[in-house]
């Protein structure tokens, strides 16, 4: 069996210069990855708070229904789903753009995610969106920590993992037109389980993948706004699950 990449070269000053090396620009790597994730977020949160207190601007994507919720416009359904479209271009086209082309591509998904969650300052109180935040902040650190730290090998958790989030978006689609609240209760309890072992085992994967790239540059920081976006992904989708438990209607 090799060795791992972090014992190999422990033998001579030069080689443990070369690890001191590696390790600095993995910390380096990693940093660019928390920093893109959370300026993501931060874009998100402005973008949602502003539509939300621009009348013209939330009722441009949501509109009132005869029980007193929200619904989409038209507009509204195109912002929901242009996001998932990116996701896609981002993961099929990366390797074919610019740095500049991939940061503006991360940048308007978050805007737009942003528009897709102003309804939730509408539908929740702002004491408890915060007090979930900060729960969902907490709880992402400690997981993504440990799927950093650990020694342990989380590969294996990969197709388990994707089977729970399929099975999710089926049971969140049937919901739509079956308005199950024990079904919507399910949903949430296995997102919030899903989505905290994605975010460690996707923090290992994006560890991983510095050692994958040799040539480093703009391909290595093209890799790192691919990971923040993988991890404001599990992020969003963590606090979502959580504030079905946690947030207090209005």
């Amino acid at each position: 069996m090799p060795e791992p990449f972090e014992h190999r070269y422990a033998s001579t000053p030069s080689t443990a210069r070369t690890q001191a090396a590696v390790d600095e620009g993995l910390r380096s790597y990693m940093l660019s990855v928390y920093n893109y994730m959370a300026s993501g977020v931060l874009l998100t949160g402005i973008v949602a708070l502003v539509t939300y207190q621009t009348p013209a601007l939330f009722q441009l994507f949501f509109r009132m229904t005869p029980q007193g919720g929200l619904s989409y416009t038209l507009p509204g359904w195109i912002v929901v789903l242009a996001p998932l479209g990116l996701v896609f271009y981002l993961g099929a086209r990366l390797n074919h753009m610019s740095l500049r082309a991939a940061q503006t591509s991360f940048w308007v998904f978050a805007a737009l995610f942003g528009l897709s969650l102003a309804s939730i300052f509408f539908v929740f109180t702002g004491e408890s969106l915060a007090r979930t935040f900060f729960i969902s902040a907490a709880s992402f650190g400690a997981l993504s920590l440990w799927g950093y730290t650990t020694k342990r090998d989380l590969s294996g958790w990969g197709s388990f993992l994707f089977m729970g989030l399929i099975g999710i978006i089926l049971a969140s689609l049937v919901n739509i037109f079956l308005h199950s609240s024990a079904l919507q209760f399910a949903v949430s309890v296995i997102g919030v389980l899903v989505f905290a072992g994605l975010t460690a085992y996707d923090t290992q994967r994006i560890k991983d993948s510095y050692y994958m790239v040799v040539e480093g540059g703009e391909t290595r920081a093209k890799m790192a706004v691919m990971g923040a976006l993988r991890l404001y992904l599990d992020f969003i989708n963590l606090f979502m699950m959580l504030l079905r438990f946690m947030g207090d209607r209005r």
